[in-house]
């Protein structure tokens, strides 16, 4: 079990001010990473809401690898100059908050509007009110010029008041999984699938094994896209069932996929083919439960340590 408050860039401010070279942080918002570099920088005040709005967004821009360099672009991906080689975006940040989001020359991958206003978009549930420790800032608010030659900038950014709260995360443990993917191949493959899932089933019934929650996926019908893709008449050449469980002992979920395996053989026809986690251990699962919590029920609980390392 644990909990986790997700801080801002306070405390690592503090210790940038105190002469830190390395900073190493319990668990903190990814964009206060960011904001914390711009803010000791240039010595924004904690009030000023624009200024820390404009951190959290560009915060929010480079949080994610190369996704801003064309990473899970939905345009033309497959355009992107040797995506093998995507690197991590930079920003050029002002003292205002403005900033230039670009990238290593050398690198591939490509930053455009597009590319940048695809990651803004990330991970958000509204653009005008995007919840960080230090500020609420509106992304609607932000300005994008692309400036050509893989530069965007950022300007315009607007924001409000911190609330008086932080996201936390509490965990605790919620029994134990296992897993098992099999492919079957066409004709029927997808009623193949769901009769295996059900017989499976009901072999673990058979075998007094209780199972507290079962997950069953079809890929190559419903697993990614949902029930509409492929159409509800189009027959797939080909279906991994996937078929996970949950047990409260470790003992249970290790012995459910025992009984998948004698249906190697005895399964409707041909018979199917392994596709990974066939006799993989059960591993412990924990449950999570977001909240909120006060402020200042952690914030004297915070402390900054610096220690020289030679």
């Amino acid at each position: 079990m644990f909990a986790s408050a997700y801080l801002g860039a306070r405390p690592i401010v503090e210790a940038l001010e105190q002469g830190a070279d390395v900073v190493i942080t319990g668990r903190v918002a990814d964009a206060a990473l960011f904001l914390a570099a711009a803010a000791h920088e240039h010595g924004w005040r904690w009030d000023d809401w624009d200024r820390l709005a404009a951190g959290v967004l560009i915060g929010h821009v480079l949080e994610c690898s190369g996704q801003t360099a064309g990473g899970n672009y939905s345009g033309d991906w497959w355009a992107l100059p040797h995506p093998w080689d995507l690197p991590y975006p930079i920003a050029e940040v002002e003292a205002d908050g403005s900033a230039v989001i670009t990238k290593p020359a050398a690198a591939g991958g490509r930053v455009t509007f597009d590319t940048v206003r695809h990651q803004l978009l990330y991970e958000v549930h509204d653009p005008a009110a995007y919840f960080a420790p230090d500020v609420v800032a509106d992304f609607t608010s932000a300005r994008f010029d692309d400036l050509g030659d893989d530069r965007v900038r950022v300007s315009g950014v607007r924001g409000r008041p911190a609330t008086d709260t932080y996201k936390t995360l509490l965990c605790y443990p919620s029994g134990w999984t296992g897993e098992t993917r099999v492919a079957f191949g066409w004709p029927d493959a997808y009623a193949k699938a769901k009769a295996t899932a059900a017989i499976l089933a009901k072999r673990v019934e058979m075998a007094g094994i209780e199972v507290a929650e079962w997950c069953i996926e079809y890929w190559g019908v419903n697993a990614l896209g949902g029930p509409t893709v492929p159409p509800a008449d189009a027959e797939p050449p080909e279906v991994v069932l996937r078929a996970a469980w949950r047990c409260e002992d470790q003992q249970s979920a290790g012995l459910v996929s025992r009984e998948l395996a004698p249906l190697a053989l005895s399964s409707p026809p041909p018979g199917f083919t392994g596709a990974g986690r066939g006799g993989a251990r059960a591993t412990e699962l924990l449950g999570i439960w977001p909240t909120l919590v006060d402020k200042d029920l952690v914030d004297p609980e915070v402390h900054v340590v610096i220690e020289e390392v030679t």
